[in-house]
């Protein structure tokens, strides 16, 4: 599966457009991550806790994406847009979304 998030693939045609799939993953992250990265947050530097949240957050929308751009027969994912947001005091949210296609 091709996951990009241009909207083509140089050297390839879209045969045929099997409609915009997206995917989601919410992750907590748990009291004492929150305590740590505070502290990290006073004495300056990066919060190596919430980065590794935010990846695991991240893959796990990918291959939501690619899981339902598969169940479509698509062999590919164009125009893949990622968003986070807050949810809440302490979940994050990352949504996936993009185009699934067939490509000839």
């Amino acid at each position: 599966m091709i996951v990009t998030t241009t909207q083509n693939i140089e050297g390839r045609k879209v045969a045929e457009y099997r409609g915009i799939v997206v995917g989601e993953a919410i992750m907590g992250a748990n009291v004492f991550r929150d305590f740590f990265a505070q502290i990290t947050d006073v004495v300056g530097g990066r919060s190596g806790a919430y980065e590794s949240k935010l990846q695991d957050a991240r893959d796990a929308a990918l291959n939501e994406l690619e899981q339902r751009a598969a169940a479509l027969g698509a062999d590919a994912v164009l125009g893949v847009d990622l968003d986070y947001e807050v949810v809440g005091d302490s979940m994050l949210m990352v949504s996936a979304s993009g185009t699934a296609v067939v490509l000839g």
